[in-house]
């Protein structure tokens, strides 16, 4: 059995409902002081994410309590269910901990593995990304479609960089260098979700990264796709959010970024 609309378009409202509450509390501390912790050497974790990830598993599991779900720190509940609730209740730890205003929430559904919703909310510039599957992509509840750029010297790009860059093999510095020498500018704000959002909303025209978690990309790439943009692997083939590389784009450009980050 497959969702109807009408099904894909009560979980895109739930999904928007939930961001927006879980964005509160995230708006609420931001000016506020931090108690932060780390995961690992630069990977840090505040309160704030830890009250955002409760806020979120308490509305799911108060509407939909046989849904699974998989969360950033860990928490959630795993269920024998078609549905999983992917959540990153706060995308962006490091800009939000130093006071920097580029984070967001992000919540995706998943149905039988396949995405049908998602939600990314940008709590500082009160930006609320939605999408579903075969309905579109918005902003605001204004349809957004990807930028028609076709050149990549003329390209604004993003990117980011691991938690691991001093430890990984591949770390993206060299492949920033390469990609630098090509696109027009590159930006590196701290969000994967909302690199991916503004590329779905024509600001940016694509975005690449290594060593990204299901719950940093499974709401935006929906919600790029939605827009009428490609996502894959680095290499072009297809992506998982389970893979550890990305390439996103307009679809105009994603042969010229390919080229350019691995040489053919």
């Amino acid at each position: 059995m497959n969702l109807t609309k009408k099904q894909t378009r009560e979980f895109m409202t739930f999904a928007e409902s939930v961001a927006r509450g879980s964005g509160r509390i995230l708006k609420a501390g931001f000016s506020r002081s931090k108690k932060v912790n780390y995961k690992g050497r630069i990977d840090p974790v505040t309160q704030f994410d830890l009250r955002s990830e409760k806020y979120i598993n308490d509305r799911i599991a108060g509407a939909y309590p046989e849904h699974s779900v998989l969360a950033e720190e860990g928490s959630g509940q795993s269920q024998d269910s078609p549905f999983r609730w992917i959540i990153d209740p706060l995308d962006g730890t490091v800009t939000y901990a130093h006071g920097f205003p580029v984070y967001s929430v992000s919540i995706a559904l998943e149905y039988k593995n396949t995405p049908v919703a998602g939600a990314v909310f940008d709590p500082e510039r009160g930006e609320l990304f939605l999408a579903g599957a075969d309905i579109g992509a918005f902003l605001n509840g204004k349809r957004i479609e990807v930028s028609t750029e076709t050149k990549l010297q003329r390209a604004m790009l993003a990117t980011g960089f691991g938690y691991n860059i001093a430890t990984a093999r591949i770390n993206n510095l060299g492949y920033f260098a390469r990609m630098a020498k090509k696109a027009q500018a590159i930006r590196r704000a701290g969000s994967a979700a909302l690199d991916l959002c503004w590329l779905a909303c024509g600001r940016l025209d694509g975005f690449w990264e290594y060593h990204l978690h299901p719950w940093d990309t499974a709401a935006a790439a929906l919600i790029v796709r939605q827009a009428g943009g490609r996502v894959t692997r680095i290499n072009s083939e297809r992506y998982s959010i389970f893979d550890n590389n990305i390439l996103a784009s307009n679809g105009r450009l994603h042969r010229q970024m390919k080229q350019a980050l691995t040489g053919r």
